[in-house]
């Protein structure tokens, strides 16, 4: 596994990877495997949230939880799904708060949210497997200690991040962050079930952006 991520959060979390909990998970993945589950994102693209956001150009969080558990959906980026495929209802969900909230965004006609994630959006589910078919079949295998520790390491050694926090799941990694020098957002998840109680009219898009001009960031360019 350590092979497989990006050399700049090799750096920072090489000792995670040599702990009895990864250990335990990456013997759990190859049982799965074994044994013939269907897993995914494919293993290539585990880690793909860190290599198209090294380490030092993280800008912004968006934390999701686990990856679409659908054929063709998950490649590693949380709430994105390939070119192709259908869009996610909470994906939909965050088109249309994009298009109320930035001036002349275009609700794309894909899900793919690679130039996010170029541009310092890290893009990072908190379990980073899930079996075909079962949502949360990878809960508790060991994976959100080791994303637990990606927002730890990013509070403890970055500045100015700004994590967009939806939902319980998300706000509950709110201590793992030290909002003295990194900005939270907190809203509603974006699912169609919740995304009427708070997030819609959150404008946590136009707000990060104002957040990093007053940074001397470049802003995001949200459209895809």
């Amino acid at each position: 596994m350590t092979a497989l991520i990006n050399e700049s959060w090799r750096a920072v979390l090489a000792d995670e990877f040599e702990k009895p909990y990864m250990k335990n998970l990456r013997a759990f993945l190859q049982r799965e495997k074994q044994e013939g589950k269907v897993i995914f994102p494919p293993g290539p693209l585990i880690f793909n949230a860190f290599d198209h956001t090294p380490f030092e150009e993280v800008k912004v969080v968006i934390l999701g939880q686990d990856p679409y558990h659908g054929n063709g959906q998950a490649h590693g980026l949380s709430f994105s799904v390939h070119k192709g495929v259908g869009i996610p209802p909470s994906l939909r969900s965050i088109y249309k708060e994009l298009q109320s909230d930035i001036s002349g965004f275009v609700i794309p006609q894909h899900g793919e949210l690679t130039q996010w994630a170029d541009q310092g959006v890290l893009l990072l589910n908190a379990t980073l497997t899930v079996r075909k078919a079962e949502p949360a079949s990878h809960h508790k295998k060991g994976w959100e200690i080791f994303t637990d520790q990606v927002i730890r390491t990013l509070s403890e050694k970055r500045s100015g991040v700004i994590f967009l926090l939806w939902g319980k799941n998300a706000q509950a990694k709110i201590p793992l962050i030290d909002e003295k020098k990194h900005t939270i957002l907190t809203a509603a998840h974006p699912s169609p079930y919740s995304a009427y109680n708070g997030f819609f009219g959150c404008r946590h898009f136009s707000k990060t952006n104002e957040i990093l001009k007053n940074q001397g960031k470049t802003p995001i360019n949200w459209q895809i």
